[in-house]
């Protein structure tokens, strides 16, 4: 189903603030009003253009970050966390593991001991080649993993 061109552009104007300030917390009814239409009818268009909900795009970007920042830096992953818009370390650590399938101490040390010579690959590849894949709602492969019955398709972005 296509959409009509104006509301891609509003879409695109919430997107773009997401984009901006992945930080921040971003529910519903803020994105509807940056985009000037209703929350319900935001949520259904967002994800017909996109192919996911406005909060797993949300988590999906700071996942991403969270992942450069353990690369690129030597900050603590508890000031990676809240930079990077988490409330809780404890929530930040569990929800990254379920995404990426590691800790983030694993990951950074994964990271560190491995000789890359990443200067010629351009970045949008290296962008590409870290996003995480969220094709299912953190809380549904959870509950796959533990063999758990089928509740609610998707979790908020804490």
């Amino acid at each position: 189903m296509s959409q009509d061109p104006e509301m891609l552009r509003r879409l695109l104007r919430a997107k773009d603030r997401m984009d901006a300030a992945s930080h921040e917390d971003w529910p519903v009814r803020r994105l509807a009003r940056v985009s000037g239409v209703s929350e319900a009818h935001f949520a259904r268009s967002f994800r017909e253009a996109f192919g996911v909900p406005p909060h797993r795009y949300l988590l999906t970007l700071r996942i991403e970050r969270a992942m450069a920042l353990l690369r690129e830096t030597d900050l603590p992953i508890a000031e990676i966390a809240f930079e990077t818009g988490w409330k809780s370390l404890g929530t930040f650590g569990r929800t990254f593991r379920d995404v990426v399938g590691e800790s983030p101490s694993a990951i950074r040390a994964r990271e560190k001991a491995a000789s890359h010579d990443l200067k010629s690959v351009p970045v949008c590849f290296l962008r590409a080649a870290h996003r995480p894949h969220l094709t299912i709602a953190v809380s549904e492969k959870r509950r796959q993993e533990t063999g758990g019955t089928k509740g609610p398709e998707e979790t908020e972005v804490p």
